[in-house]
């Protein structure tokens, strides 16, 4: 019961199929990351956000 609405990954259409209708394309879960206040990975995490936001991953 919880993960029946997908979002398409090309259109962004939302739908409850593995592929989209309207273009075929795949879709995903939209459900959110689970929560947990011991987090092993938070850190690596906000790195690399970071990193994208300020550019530094990207390929020139």
């Amino acid at each position: 019961m919880k993960n029946l609405i997908r979002k398409c990954v090309d259109c962004g259409k939302y739908t409850m199929e593995v592929t989209c209708r309207k273009c075929g394309g795949i879709t995903h879960s939209t459900d959110p990351l689970k929560y947990s206040p011991s987090d092993k990975f938070q850190k690596f995490r906000l790195k690399e956000k970071e990193a994208e936001n300020y550019g530094e991953n990207r390929s020139k």
